[in-house]
């Protein structure tokens, strides 16, 4: 059976399984972006593309609440993914303090020319 010869009902709730699929979605990559766990976010990029992919330009009013919930997460994964950025930012500029302090107490090189021109 035809996805358009369904009757309207049928229609509207596998409409709306779409949008709730999405919504579930959202939640799982928000507990990923939790976790710190960016491969895992990416590897449902395609999932979130095929989910998306054909739904109306204008969704029916059953799924309002769906879409809302599902952008909320959205937005929650958008800080946490800010809070991992901020993170590694820092790790990084401690890193290059902490490398420049190292270098600071090592020897003095031995700036003489490589090269032995007796040769």
């Amino acid at each position: 059976m035809s996805y358009h010869a369904l009757g309207s009902s049928q229609t509207a709730a596998l409409d709306l399984d779409r949008y709730l699929a999405l919504q579930q979605l959202a939640e799982l990559q928000l507990e990923l972006a939790g976790r710190g766990d960016i491969d895992g976010l990416e590897s449902l990029g395609a999932e979130w593309e095929t989910l998306t992919a054909g739904l109306p330009d204008q969704p029916p009013p059953s799924a309002r609440p769906l879409l809302e919930r599902a952008m909320l997460m959205h937005e929650r994964t958008r800080v946490e993914l800010l809070r991992i950025r901020d993170a590694l930012v820092s790790d990084l500029s401690s890193t290059g303090h902490l490398a420049r302090a190292a270098h600071g107490y090592s020897p003095a090189l031995d700036r003489r020319p490589r090269l032995d021109r007796n040769a």
